[in-house]
């Protein structure tokens, strides 16, 4: 297993965040790669979503679940079909400057050999060890892609987050 934990500060309570990381329906506004994401349950423990992705000639819809929930500082997912992924959005209270800010944690543990050759439909000569070198260094980008975006929904207005790795593949 390969693991990514990044946070970042943002400048809101736990409670004003949460419901944000909650909403997986709104996630294609911060992922470049998310075209969609289907939904089936109320947003608590059990909810099934289906996020539609999009890259190169690629397409692919990740099926999760929403395995553990704690508002408003905590909830975990897995994916439930073709890769064994599982993860958390965690938020812990803050003070930064003497303003309400809250630090958001995203963790993801994945096999990225678990991902057989026929999940996705390859172009002829493309092998599945190429898609995952080619996504590999891109994680990092489209996780402070996605944090930043967060952030903007969030404090009303971009700025440029500060990314802290506690853990990379």
């Amino acid at each position: 297993m390969e693991r990514i934990r990044l946070s970042t500060v943002v400048y809101a309570p736990p409670e004003t965040v949460f419901p944000y990381l909650q909403d997986f329906t709104t996630y294609p506004r911060y992922a470049k790669h998310l075209s969609h994401v289907d939904i089936d349950g109320d947003g608590g423990v059990g909810t099934h979503y289906g996020l539609h992705l999009a890259w190169w000639k690629l397409t692919y819809t990740a099926r999760s679940r929403v395995t553990g929930l704690t508002p408003p500082h905590s909830l975990e997912w897995e994916l439930t079909k073709d890769i064994d992924a599982h993860g958390e959005w965690r938020i812990e209270p803050a003070t930064e400057a003497d303003q309400p800010a809250s630090r958001v944690y995203f963790e993801a543990a994945y096999d990225p050999h678990s991902a057989s050759e026929d999940v996705v439909s390859l172009p002829r000569f493309v092998s599945m060890g190429w898609v995952i070198r080619k996504l590999r260094p891109r994680l990092m980008d489209e996780a402070r892609r996605v944090l930043e975006r967060l952030v903007a929904d969030i404090e009303g207005q971009r700025r440029e987050v500060e990314l802290t790795v506690h853990e990379m593949p």
